[in-house]
């Protein structure tokens, strides 16, 4: 598979930030994937914590470490000035330098004199494989799940990622797909679909769940909005390119107009699972939504259940907010449909 990866364990590098707003990266990978990340470096006092052991570079390298990732946004989305020397010490000492900015590492003159000294990768998880193909529309084996979202920013990565844990602990086989930047760092590998020309969005999707067993489930991160005025030919790419089975729409309770598209209302929920059936199908005619992942942050406690109860009566699907409820309805929907379509397998073979 064409992707991007990267050499664990991680050293994640934290700048000079002081709230966790710019940290989401390396939050991410701390809370997702804390067995990869050895440690944290930040270059100020009071600057922000993961609860990972704080570390030099020179300290990371002694104990193993081999890739410093930049856990940060930085405003402009560059190397700031105050990074650069660390930046290369960490090179000089053998370490990755992995980072998702908006340019690449490389354009750093000293950065890069510094890992062609030593031989390290400079990673630019932003930027995509190159001759990434045409998409086919060929069905490959496995199983496949796409979060779907109504707007961006509503909790597609956080879903597909509870998801794939959730799966695993009920001892089901199941692989995240990073679909962008920094579910790519989380998992290791990924491709970023956004950076795409827009020719080869369903091709990468198809590198990025190849062929797998028949019990196996694709957990593929979900980008933009079918909808969104704005990102709607990204998710259009990676929906036909994904030829999901099946798909879970996220959504953030009492959103109501796409966020910075104040113009533009968002869509339903329901409205968003016809138009997933009627894309998808182009590609998986047997697609179909097995619940609905909300953000319910914005209500009241008391108003929680009932919103969550409401929707289930409406949609006739499992309505979960995965920090509260966890994915364990959703889960059973899947497990029953591994077990279904195993036996059909079964039957075929006989």
């Amino acid at each position: 598979m064409n992707v991007i990866e990267l050499t664990p364990p991680y050293l994640i590098f934290l700048g000079d930030v002081t709230t966790m707003t710019y940290a989401k990266t390396g939050a991410g990978l701390a809370q997702w994937r804390p067995e990869l990340c050895a440690g944290q470096l930040s270059l100020v006092t009071g600057g922000v914590d993961l609860g990972l052991p704080a570390m030099t570079v020179a300290e990371a390298k002694a104990q193993g470490v081999r890739s410093l990732v930049v856990g940060t946004a930085s405003v402009g989305g560059g190397i700031q000035p105050s990074w650069e020397s660390t930046l290369v010490e960490a090179a000089e000492a053998g370490l990755d330098i992995v980072a998702g900015l908006h340019v690449r590492l490389a354009s750093n003159a000293r950065l890069a004199t510094a890992a062609k000294a030593s031989g390290v990768r400079l990673v630019d998880v932003r930027i995509p494989p190159a001759d990434l193909p045409v998409g086919t529309g060929k069905k490959r084996s496995g199983m496949r799940l796409l979060t779907m979202g109504t707007d961006c920013a509503v909790g597609k990565k956080y879903t597909a990622l509870a998801l794939e844990a959730a799966m695993r602990d009920a001892g089901m086989a199941a692989s995240f797909r990073a679909s962008g930047q920094t579910g790519v760092m989380i998992a290791g590998e990924g491709l970023p679909i956004d950076a795409v020309v827009a020719d080869f969005i369903s091709g990468a999707a198809e590198l990025l769940s190849p062929d797998n067993a028949p019990d196996h489930w694709d957990i593929i991160e979900g980008q933009g909005a079918l909808t969104h005025p704005g990102y709607a030919a990204v998710t259009t790419g990676l929906l036909l390119g994904s030829q999901p089975d099946a798909f879970v729409v996220c959504h953030e309770a009492g959103r109501s107009q796409v966020s910075g598209w104040e113009d533009y209302p968002l869509p339903s929920i329901d409205e968003i699972i016809q138009r997933t059936v009627a894309v998808g199908s182009i590609t998986n005619p047997g697609i179909h939504c097995v619940g609905v992942s909300v953000n319910t942050s914005t209500l009241a406690p008391d108003e929680r259940r009932p919103y969550l109860e409401q929707l289930e009566r409406e949609l006739g699907l499992p309505c979960v907010d995965p920090l509260i409820d966890g994915m364990a309805a959703i889960v059973e929907r899947l497990r029953l449909e591994t077990n279904s379509a195993s036996a059909r397998e079964a039957g075929a073979a006989l």
